[in-house]
């Protein structure tokens, strides 16, 4: 999870030093997500968060948790695959309840989809 309270303040030498370090961490071990609950943050912000993610080297960058305000949107997903570019992973995440949600998260750039639905839409 970014620290958005450092994101927020502009802060994005912090930023990207929490996210190099996990990154460092699990280099060889496993692939980095970095949640940034879209639905906290700005625009701009929310393309800052992911150009650090590119930064410090995560392998993808997450929506939200699920557990905020609302999950993903395809209009944050959209945002997000431009600012991270063609490399790096988008996980759509929260909010995605059916076949056409799936759909639309894929059609604005996600490669991955987060669901607690995923045995009625597959159902």
């Amino acid at each position: 999870m970014i620290n958005i309270g450092a994101l927020k303040d502009k802060n994005d030498a912090l930023v990207e030093e929490d996210i190099r370090s996990v990154v460092d961490t699990a280099k060889g071990k496993a692939l980095v997500k970095v949640i940034i609950e879209a639905c906290l943050l700005t625009n701009e912000e929310k393309v800052r968060a992911c150009e650090l993610s590119v930064k410090a080297g995560a392998d993808y960058v997450k929506t939200s948790t699920g557990f905020s305000l609302h999950g993903a949107t395809v209009e944050d997903v959209a945002i997000m695959r431009k600012a991270v570019g063609p490399n790096i992973g988008v996980k759509a995440s929260g909010g995605v309840r059916n076949i056409e949600d799936i759909k639309a998260m894929i059609d604005a750039g996600a490669t991955r989809i987060g669901t607690s639905s995923a045995i009625k839409i597959l159902g």
